[in-house]
C-alpha cells in the first residue's frame, strides 16, 4: 500500500479492535495486533507499532489493581526471567525467516487458543512458584521474542496461582508491560525500531485507548464468558490462516 491513509486506516482499525478486545476481557491487545498486522507487512514491523500501545494500555491495568508491591515482590523471578528471555530472543522476530516466523505466530494463536476455548486450567503450588515462575517466564521470553506474542505459557501459569480476580488482572498487566518493556529494547537492539515505526506506534496509542475504553463499556452489556469463547474461536481460526499461509506460501512445506 503506496498511500500513507490506506496503511494507516487498517493499523487504526487493529489496534482499536485490539483495544476492545482488552477493554471487554482484560488481555488480547498484543495476540490480537500481532495476529491481524502479521497479514499486512512483517512480523519485526508489527512488533514495533505494538511498543507503545501496548504499553500504555498494559500500565493502565497494572496500575489501576490494588496490589502492585505485593505482586512484584511474589512474580520477580518470573518478571526477570521474562525480561532476560525477550532480550535474548528478540532477534529472531527482528531479523529471522518471516516464513518461519509467522508459523510459530500461527502456531501460538492456535495454542493459546485451545486453552481458551478448552478452558484447560493450570494448579500451581505455592511451594512450586520459585523454580516454576523463571522457568515459565523464560519461556514465555522466549515465545515473545520470537514471536511478538506475550501469552503462552504466562497467561495459563498466572491464571492457576489462584490469584482474585483483580489482582490477576493485575498480574497479567505486570507480565504484557515486562514484556512490553524487553521487546521494545530487544527490537531496538537488533536495529528494528526506526524513528519511523515509533511515530506510527505512538499514533496507534489514540485507538488502542479508545478501544479500551469502549470495551470497558461494553463489558457491562455483554456476557464477557461468551465475549470471550468467540474472541479465542476466532482466535484459533485467524492463527491457522497465519500458520497456513506461512506453510503454503514461506516454502515450509
Amino acid at each position: 500500500m503506496s498511500d500513507p491513509v490506506a496503511q494507516l486506516l487498517p493499523v487504526a482499525a487493529v489496534f482499536l479492535l485490539a483495544g476492545l478486545v482488552k477493554g471487554v476481557i482484560g488481555l488480547g491487545l498484543p495476540t490480537v495486533t500481532m495476529g491481524l498486522l502479521g497479514l499486512l507487512m512483517k512480523p519485526a514491523e508489527a512488533a514495533a507499532l505494538l511498543i507503545l500501545p501496548s504499553l500504555a494500555t498494559n500500565l493502565w491495568q497494572l496500575f489501576q489493581g490494588p496490589r502492585f508491591g505485593e505482586l512484584l515482590r511474589r512474580l520477580r523471578g518470573m518478571m526477570a526471567a521474562i525480561f532476560i528471555g525477550t532480550v535474548a530472543a528478540s532477534g529472531i522476530v527482528a531479523g529471522g525467516d518471516s516464513a518461519l516466523i509467522r508459523a510459530g505466530l500461527g502456531a501460538a494463536l492456535i495454542v493459546y487458543a485451545l486453552f481458551g476455548i478448552t478452558k484447560v486450567s493450570l494448579q500451581v503450588p505455592q511451594a512450586s512458584e520459585r523454580w516454576a515462575g523463571p522457568v515459565v517466564g523464560a519461556t514465555t521470553g522466549l515465545m515473545t521474542g520470537a514471536t511478538g506474542v506475550f501469552v503462552i505459557p504466562a497467561v495459563p501459569y498466572l491464571a492457576g496461582l489462584g490469584l482474585q480476580r483483580d489482582v490477576l488482572v493485575q498480574a497479567l498487566g505486570l507480565s504484557f508491560t515486562v514484556s512490553t518493556v524487553a521487546l521494545g529494547l530487544g527490537l531496538g537492539w537488533n536495529g528494528a525500531l526506526p524513528a519511523s515505526a515509533m511515530g506510527a506506534s505512538l499514533g496507534a496509542i489514540a485507538p488502542a485507548l479508545l478501544g479500551m475504553a469502549a470495551g470497558a463499556w461494553l463489558r457491562h452489556r455483554v456476557s464477557p464468558a461468551a465475549f470471550r469463547r468467540w474472541f479465542f474461536i476466532g482466535l484459533g481460526v485467524l492463527g491457522g490462516e497465519i500458520l497456513w499461509r506461512a506453510v503454503s506460501n514461506g516454502g515450509l512445506l
